[in-house]
């Protein structure tokens, strides 16, 4: 396993850069609309800012299943990445790119080590 962890971790940072490049540059007035559109259908803004999260996580799920070849990869990866993206915008409000990225490559090593580091 060496450094499958090390892998894991840069390929979600990719996925995340690829993520926000297509949808805010590419995609952003269809992204626009379809978040206007999932924010008329729910009741709060909190249920469409948890939509749009499980949504990001499902991308990263199917970029890393898919360069991984493995469910449980993409499935881990996706459910970490979801879960640092909830707590740090509930608790840090303010963060730029770098130290966006520096905490998300730190917990996602610490928990891919966890995992496969061993």
């Amino acid at each position: 396993m060496g450094l499958l962890w090390f892998y894991i971790v840069v390929v979600l940072a990719i996925s995340d850069e690829i993520h926000s490049l297509v949808m805010w540059r590419f995609l952003n007035n269809f992204y626009t609309i379809f978040g206007g559109l999932v924010n008329e259908i729910v009741s709060s803004n909190l249920q469409s800012w948890l939509i749009h999260e499980g949504l990001e996580a499902v991308f990263h799920f199917f970029v890393l299943s898919l360069v991984f070849f493995s469910l449980e990869i993409g499935f881990l990866a996706a459910l970490i990445h979801f879960l640092i993206d909830v707590s740090h915008s509930l608790t840090i409000r303010n963060m730029k790119w770098l130290e966006h990225r520096a905490l998300h490559f730190v917990v996602e090593s610490l928990f891919f080590i966890a995992i496969f580091g061993f």
